[in-house]
């Protein structure tokens, strides 16, 4: 399988560098293809810098800062272009650990969509108050049997997608953004026949920057669920 790893960034220069560094010793065989919006703090050209070093690296520069799904779906149009086969999503701040990949890959052979998740046998969230980790769990079991995903991490941003899977999903009319466009993947992933298998992990928090994540993407998370739920029975599709 040809596989690229789609990289978002957004003032990410405490961390892109060893990022890029740790991907390309972890998953050598890998093309590795970062997405910046357009960051003031020069994460895209330390990313070029890198890329003009190690071998399988572009950066895709966008003028500015239009979300994570945006930046999901120009990676995946970049790609499917050049012909992957496999497509991962993974954040750049180290929440993800990198060194996971190759076991959601090794899964990736026999089904169209991998989650890695924090809420199966194995899977972790260490050092989240007590509140923190409710709210998460809790918004995940809501999605989940509201929309019928039948997955525990609905939200998790630790993904593989095949190139089926993808077209499967309809991926370039997902509109929603943040936890929200995880969710709305995983919805049309479900409904379009995809199978979903979830690897555990162990989520922690970023060691360096500012995290991007709000109380706003939370709550019009949730909203956007119920939205869909309703309009599940008319079998209608997000949009």
């Amino acid at each position: 399988m040809r596989t690229l790893v789609v990289l978002p960034t957004y003032n990410e220069i405490l961390n892109v560098e060893s990022m890029l560094r740790t991907l390309r010793e972890i998953v050598p065989e890998a093309h590795v293809l970062v997405v910046d919006d357009g960051s003031p703090d020069g994460t895209a050209q330390a990313a070029l810098r890198i890329a003009s070093e190690l071998d399988a690296i572009d950066v895709l520069q966008r003028k500015s800062k239009n979300g994570l799904g945006g930046a999901y779906r120009a990676g995946f149009a970049w790609g499917l272009v050049r012909g992957y086969d496999t497509f991962v999503e993974i954040d750049c701040d180290f929440s993800h650990d990198p060194h996971t990949l190759p076991a959601l890959l090794v899964t990736a052979e026999n089904y169209d969509v991998v989650i890695g998740s924090r809420y199966i046998k194995g899977g972790s969230i260490p050092k989240w108050a007590w509140s923190r980790r409710l709210l998460s769990r809790g918004g995940n079991q809501y999605a989940s049997l509201m929309l019928g995903l039948g997955v525990a991490d609905s939200t998790s941003g630790y993904r593989v997608y095949s190139t089926s899977a993808l077209e499967k999903i309809g991926y370039q009319s997902v509109s929603a953004d943040g936890y929200g466009f995880q969710i709305e993947m995983t919805y049309r992933a479900r409904r379009g026949g995809a199978s979903i298998a979830e690897v555990p992990i162990s989520f922690t928090d970023r060691a360096r920057g500012e995290s991007k994540m709000s109380g706003a993407i939370v709550i019009e998370a949730l909203l956007l669920v119920t939205k869909w739920a309703i309009e599940r029975p008319f079998g209608r599709l997000p949009n």
